[in-house]
């Protein structure tokens, strides 16, 4: 089938009307010479014209598929629909059916035409997105602005983007505050707020304020051309369906042409005429040929990960493609994933007497120079509250358990309950709100001065805003949702039930994550881990389907997954794992379809019931009708 081999051969994409499209041009040229000839002999009587015109529509009209099939027959030694096709239409012609042999080679190198052309856009459409970069960047030079082509643009490069244009490459935000449309790559339509030491992508539309930026990437090696790369690559990886036919084809159709060979030669060595059974050889030739059937699922697959790419889902493969469609539970990671991988204030109860603000500036003072996310979220509180942070001296940091320092010539303990505790710093007066906030889920830190207690503070990484709209959707889609955490399970616990998840395992190290995957894999089905892409990795290895979140930009993430995420955005795991069921079942339509098709066809032929003009119109009606329903996967752009 000239899809599939167009996809083995690199055809490339091409953004022009479909009749400029080189192959379709020889067919319409050979639709033309048809006309024309039967015009001539049947209407203006010149009938010596007849085969002249015919042999001229077929030399054009078939100059594109009968390459592909000696090829195939001599590179790779399989008989391939190709040579069916020119057997069914040499044959026509040695029993004097010119114009049946014409009208053959016409239509099928029209329907091949549109198939190639089909697949040649969907190449295209992702392709198309390199227009979004600017092909020209205004590079500082010796302080200077300097414009300069785009992918002269080297790592180091110092450029400047204005309200409105387009970031050429990858890069970090040097100077400036602006938000950015960054749909092109992640797929999010709402914009990014954008200040000095922010990355930046190619491809990715500035919106307000100016920006000067650090290239961090050539043209050639930004996250706009990996996309690109990735996708191209991704449809060249078959699907096991595709896989599967594709053999299927090599075997079957060599039979099809032994066989009509026998029908052709042993009715006539027992006495029956030779025209009508080597007519029906030339029927069951085109009758019987699976285009349809071969076709079942590439167009599909081909549309689907062309579309899932512009949608900032990058599937690295057809395999992986339709595993997603057969996905029955989807483990999560927590931290990073389920939340955002950064703690939050929660509550804050003070002791009698205290204030809620002096127990957190304190508790800031002490933390002012920590870099420990617990620390960090408690100095963030106090900032947004306007509260005086002092310095303190003295800091000593207490691996695991918080810190110690002295403040205005105190001793402040900022911490987990047993460090108080060690320094005689009573909780009983707090005990009922410690246990509460902690069977919450959440951590609890004491804040003590002088052997006094203070209050204390809770905090809990932040749910996704996403995340609970995402497991429903999936539970909508018939998905059971498992937690894979190494956190401990009280804190996992209470996200999960606050989320709706099916199964949580928590206080899991790497391989037993690895471990549980496989269980659920044999207890349920087809798995899908989904994780960072790095943290995660041998569950992601481990799973059917390994997805990796957020990575625009991380190359290893891309690398280690077998669908990447671009965006920190669950609902895209929903939207890949429909697509995958969309993509399944237009495929299994497409195969039942062409093998009822076939069950029609072939017995018709056999018996002597349909000549050759109506077996190449059923025939590559159908063809277009599978490459048709296949490319409904295009239209695949919401949840």
């Amino acid at each position: 089938m000239s899809l599939v081999s167009a996809k083995d051969h690199d055809v490339d994409a091409f953004d022009g009307s479909w009749w400029q499209f080189p192959v379709m041009r020889d067919a319409l040229r050979a639709g033309i010479i048809v006309v024309i000839t039967f015009g001539l002999s049947h209407v203006a009587g010149i009938r010596w014209l007849e085969p002249f015109g015919y042999i001229l529509a077929m030399l054009v009209g078939a100059n594109h598929f009968v390459r592909e099939g000696i090829h195939e027959l001599l590179h790779e030694r399989e008989v391939g629909i190709e040579i069916l096709m020119a057997a069914a239409a040499v044959g026509a012609a040695l029993l004097g059916l010119w114009d049946e042999a014409a009208v053959l080679v016409f239509l099928y190198a029209a329907a091949e035409a549109l198939e190639e052309y089909a697949y040649a856009r969907a190449r295209s459409a992702i392709r198309s997105l390199l227009d979004l970069a600017p092909k020209e960047a205004r590079a500082l030079r010796q302080g200077r602005e300097v414009t300069i082509p785009a992918r002269d643009l080297v790592p180091g490069d110092r450029f400047i983007v204005r309200p409105g244009e387009g970031i050429p490459t990858d890069g970090i935000v040097e100077d400036g505050t602006s938000t950015i449309d960054e749909s092109s790559v992640t797929g999010e339509s709402m914009v990014v707020e954008k200040s000095q030491g922010s990355h930046v992508f190619a491809g990715t539309m500035n919106k307000q304020g100016g920006l000067t930026i650090l290239a961090t990437a050539s043209f050639e090696d930004n996250t706009l051309s990996k996309i690109i790369h990735l996708v191209e690559e991704a449809h060249e990886r078959k699907g096991r369906l595709q896989h599967f036919f594709e053999r299927f084809s090599r075997r079957y159709s060599p039979v099809v042409l032994a066989g009509a060979f026998l029908l052709a030669v042993v009715p006539p060595l027992f006495g029956q005429p030779f025209v009508p059974w080597a007519l029906r050889a030339v029927v069951l030739l085109v009758a019987a040929a699976p285009c349809a059937l071969v076709m079942s699922t590439p167009v599909a697959i081909a549309a689907g990960i062309g579309i899932a790419g512009r949608h900032g889902v990058l599937v690295k493969g057809g395999l992986h493609l339709e595993n997603l469609g057969r996905v029955r539970m989807v483990a999560l990671d927590k931290t990073g994933t389920l939340t955002e991988g950064v703690p939050e204030v929660t509550d804050v109860i003070p002791a009698a007497g205290v204030a809620e603000r002096e127990v957190l500036q304190i508790a800031a003072s002490a933390e002012r120079l920590s870099e420990h996310p617990l620390g960090e979220a408690v100095l963030r509180r106090a900032t947004q509250m306007d509260l005086r942070v002092e310095p303190a001296t003295e800091s000593q940091a207490l691996t695991g358990r918080g810190i110690e320092a002295r403040l205005n010539g105190q001793v402040v303990v900022v911490g987990s309950p047993a460090l108080l505790r060690e320094r005689q710093i009573g909780l009983d007066a707090m005990q009922a709100d410690l246990e509460r906030l902690q069977a919450q889920g959440k951590t609890v830190v004491g804040v003590g001065k002088d052997s006094t207690l203070l209050g204390i503070i809770a905090l809990r990484d932040r749910v996704r805003p996403n995340a609970r709209d995402a497991i429903r959707a999936l539970h909508g889609a018939g998905v059971k949702v498992a937690m894979l955490t190494g956190d401990n399970e009280r804190t996992a616990r209470a996200i999960a039930g606050e989320l709706g998840i099916d199964h949580l395992h928590a206080d899991l190290k790497p391989e037993d994550k690895v471990q549980y995957v496989q269980r659920m894999e044999r207890e349920v089905g087809p798995v899908a881990m989904v994780g960072d892409g790095i943290n995660d990795a041998p569950a992601l290895a481990a799973a059917t389907v390994g997805i990796a979140m957020g990575v625009a930009g991380a190359d290893v993430a891309i690398e280690a997954a077998d669908v990447a995420l671009m965006a920190d955005d669950l609902q895209k795991v929903v939207y890949a794992i429909r697509l995958g069921h969309v993509v399944r079942a237009i495929s299994v339509q497409n195969i039942v379809f062409s093998l009822l098709v076939l069950s029609v066809l072939i017995p018709s032929a056999l018996l002597g019931a349909i000549t050759v003009v109506i077996a190449v119109a059923v025939h590559e009606v159908s063809e277009l009708l599978a490459v048709a329903n296949g490319l409904r996967v295009a239209r695949f752009s919401s949840l």
